[in-house]
């Protein structure tokens, strides 16, 4: 599936090994890398020189690292899910911690998936199918804000909604729940 990847890595060999594994896994998505947090948040924003989106195009997905320059991974992550049109961008938080608050937090941010990058580098082309197969492959991506948020759209959805909570509500009571 089509989309350009945002990795988002200061280390200049994880980005080495991370495109030399999509390429070995069969990702053929154009990929665009931040070296740091700032630079990410200007990406995303599509400020300076990043205001071109036919030549920086907003992502499908978002390799996302922890510890970063300038800005922090989990302070990109917080800025990108305070952006309206960003709400729903998968960001995978692609670090070396193992740290229980760093999951933690990162899930409490909004971070679809929190993967440790692996001792070796022979591992990362397995991970990268992973992540192709379900994230680009089997996912239904949430539908644009702008979709969601129109008001017809959103009656539909609501309505819809409601039906099925009524419908679980009328086959809770058949079965005595």
């Amino acid at each position: 599936m089509n989309g350009t990847i945002l990795l988002v890595e200061d280390d200049e060999n994880d980005v080495f090994f991370m495109k030399r594994a999509m390429k070995l896994a069969g990702m053929l998505n154009p990929v665009q890398v931040a070296s740091d947090g700032r630079e990410a948040i200007h990406y995303l924003g599509g400020t300076g020189k990043y205001s071109d989106r036919a030549q920086f195009p907003l992502p499908r997905l978002v390799l996302l690292d922890l510890k970063l320059p300038h800005v922090m991974g989990l302070d990109v992550l917080k800025w990108i899910r305070e952006q309206r049109e960003l709400k729903t961008l998968i960001v995978l938080v692609f670090t070396s911690s193992n740290l229980p608050q760093d999951i933690s937090k990162a899930h409490f941010l909004g971070a679809n998936s929190y993967l440790v990058k692996p001792s070796s580098a022979a591992e990362l082309p397995e991970i990268v199918r992973t992540i192709k197969h379900y994230w680009l492959e089997l996912n239904q991506s949430a539908p644009t804000p702008e979709y969601v948020e129109s008001p017809a759209r959103m009656a539909n959805l609501v309505r819809g909604a409601v039906l099925v909570e009524a419908e679980r509500g009328t086959e809770m009571a058949h079965h005595g729940g």
